[in-house]
């Protein structure tokens, strides 16, 4: 019995993982079946973050309540810019970019988002990079790579993979019921939406040293995200009120799944794994939402895999890892100087500041901030999906 307790202690952080993994997969099959369905993307955007922050704002009242500094203009100018980077920009053009292609296709396109977000924070002067260093030639190699399955993924089709039991007829039905397929124009619009999501994480780490209540931060992103999201949904959508209509359908469920599941329980889940393990044992696990889509979108959704598009997966995976390994070493170097450099043990061994961005989708990276004088992982979740073949 003794031993069964311990197998599960040891099984408990990967059961908690793959659970979160299987979360923000059930998030893409729903989302790309209502697309499928005629579902509006841009305006159940704005119901999933008026879900999220009616959701998560009595946690943030009660939770921050003694670290929430005062609201200053600097302060609500940067806010409004994470909403429009994130909630606006990236979500519209994410799921735009997957209506025109698979769900599979989606979830693989969002594991460049650690590469895009590397990338960024070096430009930005937040990621420090040593050439010479092998850790930061895997970052750098791993970033190239991961591009070039992206492109690989948009560009190139192949055959199509025939699985037993993908129904031709059912698939043709789906594609029928939805836009133009145009994986070239989806998977531009999703590489664009990962930009995006990238330039919002630095903005984020930026935002969160002068206003460091974390849950906080996220409620005011979730409302800004909701406030700029129905401008946009009532330009797109004029003159067609029925897309706001909600009834117990998928449009309703899509709110309801990403607003108090896909936010909600996987933030809170997510945040005791990465308190448990480690942010990059969270990020490690991001492909496996790909295969679970993948399987799932096969058999729900019917959609049909090309051989091209596995190949770029594969690619955009081994690119991942590259840079995951190259932040591990990070992270352990800076455990062993500040370990020699600092007289005080205890303060090395302080938890890192970890921003949860939780309001969207489904992908956990981390960043290291070198340009102040403690070293900030900024943790940030993301990612969200329409039809045809991967």
């Amino acid at each position: 019995m003794e031993s069964v307790a311990k197998l599960y202690i040891r099984a408990k952080p990967f059961l908690a993982v793959t659970l979160l993994q299987s979360i923000y997969a059930g998030m893409e099959i729903i989302f790309k079946f209502a697309l499928n369905q005629g579902m509006s993307q841009h305006v159940v955007i704005v119901y999933r973050y008026a879900v999220a922050t009616v959701v998560t704002a009595p946690f943030a009242i009660v939770l921050d309540r003694k670290v929430r500094p005062k609201l200053t203009f600097s302060l609500f100018a940067k806010i409004f810019f994470l909403g429009l980077l994130e909630p606006v920009i990236d979500q519209n053009l994410y799921y735009t970019g997957v209506k025109y292609t698979t769900a599979t296709f989606g979830s693989a396109m969002c594991n460049v988002l650690p590469a895009f977000a590397f990338l960024m924070a070096w430009i930005c002067g937040l990621e420090k990079v040593s050439i010479r260093r092998l850790h930061s030639q895997a970052k750098i190699l791993g970033t190239i790579v991961t591009v070039g399955g992206a492109m690989l993924m948009t560009l190139f089709s192949g055959p199509m993979l025939k699985l037993p039991w993908t129904n031709r007829n059912t698939h043709q039905k789906f594609t029928n019921a939805a836009n133009e397929q145009d994986h070239i124009k989806g998977g531009l619009m999703v590489i664009a939406g990962s930009v995006c999501w990238s330039g919002f994480i630095i903005l984020q780490a930026i935002t969160l040293r002068s206003y460091p209540a974390e849950l906080s931060l996220t409620v005011l992103i979730c409302l800004m995200g909701t406030l700029e999201n129905i401008i946009v949904a009532v330009v797109i959508e004029r003159g067609n009120p029925t897309a706001w209509s909600i009834h117990l359908d998928t449009k309703l469920l899509a709110a309801l799944y990403g607003g108090i599941v896909a936010s909600g329980i996987a933030y809170c889940l997510q945040g005791a794994i990465i308190k448990e393990r480690g942010p990059i044992f969270v990020t490690a696990f991001g492909p496996l939402t790909m295969v679970l889509v993948a399987i799932m979108g096969s058999f729900i959704l019917s959609e049909m895999i090309s051989l091209g598009r596995v190949i770029g997966a594969v690619v955009i995976v081994v690119g991942l890892y590259l840079v995951v390994w190259g932040k591990s070493k990070d992270g352990h170097e800076h455990l062993i100087t500040s370990t020699s450099d600092s007289p005080n043990v205890a303060e090395v061994l302080v938890v890192p500041t970890k921003a949860q961005h939780m309001a969207t989708t489904n992908h956990a990276i981390t960043l290291t901030s070198t340009t102040s004088s403690n070293q900030d992982q900024i943790v940030a979740i993301d990612h969200p999906s329409e039809n045809s073949s991967l």
